[in-house]
């Protein structure tokens, strides 16, 4: 089979790897697939099995900029693709560029399966401080998600909630869930974290791990360390990852210093992947601190399944697709009286966790995306 991905990330270089890295990695071992290439970050060329197409003519960091002064470009390339190459299926998970590819499928007769990873009118207004731009970018991107997913031959998200969020904008679809790379993240002893970060072995270390933006409240749980400091004074932040779009990095680092926190934060910027078990061994606890409930209320994220792997207890808002998972490592709070209660439970009882993680693995979850793609051929 031939396929064509539409990722919602620059594939080469974005410096954290999405559901799309993981799940078309394995596909490409058994099929042919093909990827444009989106020159949105600067980060070191990342090895693939996919073979890429540059698709960039206009390049930019700023990723409404990108999409926007490319689209023709994108059109063109994406075209070219499915003709020359002779593309059975496409899989978009793009906004504008998703636009682009379901036209030009749609000239060839070619199925396209939209994958829908997050709700993108949230997730492309989340960069922006303006109120009347983040209304306008909103607004537009809402109104082209809805062509998109009016216009594909099925539809794919990563939570039952998101799938009940599209149902009551007209569109039938099912989930897949995020997943974990079983082969990397597993238990193993904290000490290998410790000895990385410098932290101290009797230290109880919080940890985050992941794009620092602001759908994020990390600012919170920084301004929740002081009383948690009293309660316990070797408490800990660990922060591992970086900004990409945003300044939010650099202000937290100024709420560190502000708060004369600095012995008590530790930023590591961005880690590579195949190290971020170690960094999370490190952590007596993990946290996945989403700022709104149109964010935990859709969530099914990649990190919760990767700390869970690692046998961690973690920290969420209350997500609905991850609490019904039952797991006895969640723990939940409303409100950031509550996440300091969660800790300190968790610091007064020591325990570790072993949830069955091995049905979400990624490769699970390509088998699962495979029979998708045989149908829609087969149908085609």
């Amino acid at each position: 089979m031939k396929i064509l991905l539409v990722s919602t990330q620059d594939y080469i270089h974005h410096p954290v790897p999405s559901r799309h890295h993981y799940i078309f990695e394995y596909l490409a071992e058994r099929h042919e697939v093909y990827v444009p290439h989106f020159h949105v970050s600067e980060g070191p060329e990342r090895e693939t099995r996919l073979k890429v197409f540059e698709a960039t003519k206009y390049y930019t960091k700023n990723p409404v900029i990108h999409y926007t002064l490319n689209a023709p470009h994108h059109y063109k390339v994406m075209e070219k693709i499915i003709r020359e190459e002779g593309i059975d299926v496409v899989v978009a998970g793009n906004v504008l560029a998703g636009t682009a590819v379901i036209k030009a499928a749609k000239n060839h007769g070619v199925p396209v399966l939209f994958d829908l990873k997050d709700w993108f009118p949230d997730s492309a207004a989340i960069y922006y401080k303006n109120r009347l731009l983040k209304e306008l970018i909103h607004k537009v991107v809402y109104e082209i998600t809805r062509f998109n997913l009016k216009n594909s031959d099925y539809i794919t998200t990563v939570s039952p909630a998101l799938v009940d969020m599209i149902s009551e904008c007209g569109f039938e679809s099912i989930s897949i869930p995020n997943g974990v790379n079983t082969d990397y993240f597993k238990p193993m002893d904290r000490a290998v974290g410790r000895n990385i970060t410098g932290i101290p072995e009797d230290d109880f270390v919080i940890g985050f791990l992941g794009t620092i933006e602001r759908r994020f409240e990390l600012d919170k749980v920084i301004e929740c360390l002081p009383g948690l400091k009293e309660y316990n004074p070797k408490t800990k932040l660990l922060i591992v990852g970086g900004s990409l779009f945003t300044d939010y990095l650099d202000e937290l680092k100024e709420l560190v210093v502000l708060m004369d926190l600095e012995d008590s934060v530790v930023f590591t910027g961005l880690v590579e992947y195949k190290e971020l078990p170690k960094y999370i061994s490190a952590m007596d606890v993990c946290t996945i601190p989403l700022s709104t409930s149109e964010w935990y209320g859709i969530s099914m994220s990649n990190k919760f399944f990767e700390y869970s792997a690692c046998g961690k207890p973690v920290l969420i808002k209350p997500a609905p697709g991850i609490m019904a998972l039952g797991w006895d490592n969640t723990f939940v709070y409303t409100n950031y009286e509550e996440f300091v209660d969660r800790i300190k439970f968790v610091m007064d009882n020591p325990q570790e966790y072993h949830p069955d993680v091995e049905p979400y693995s990624w490769k699970r979850r390509a088998d699962d995306i495979e029979k998708i793609l045989y149908e829609l051929t087969e149908k085609k």
